[in-house]
């Protein structure tokens, strides 16, 4: 599987990660987990989380963890989470 980041480049301070739809939300934390990130919010869909990448290859992290899309959460405006 292959990830695609959008407007966000390495070593950025927070990332909107939308993993796919199907997985249940403890594979969605195990890759979380993986990636060394930290979740900042939920997003606007159960999918998508804000998280903080970590300072060591975060994103490229996230990628390997699964992520099918990586968008920069400030471009999105519907990813408002509760």
């Amino acid at each position: 599987m292959v990830g695609l980041s959008l407007g966000l480049p390495e070593g950025a301070q927070a990332a909107a990660i939308v993993f796919p739809p199907w997985w249940t939300a403890s594979r969605t934390l195990s890759a979380i987990a993986f990636a060394d990130a930290t979740i900042v919010r939920s997003g606007g869909l159960p999918a998508i989380l804000i998280v903080r990448p970590s300072a060591d290859q975060g994103l490229r992290q996230l990628r390997r963890a699964g992520a099918l899309l990586i968008v920069n959460p400030i471009a999105l405006g519907w990813c408002q989470g509760n």
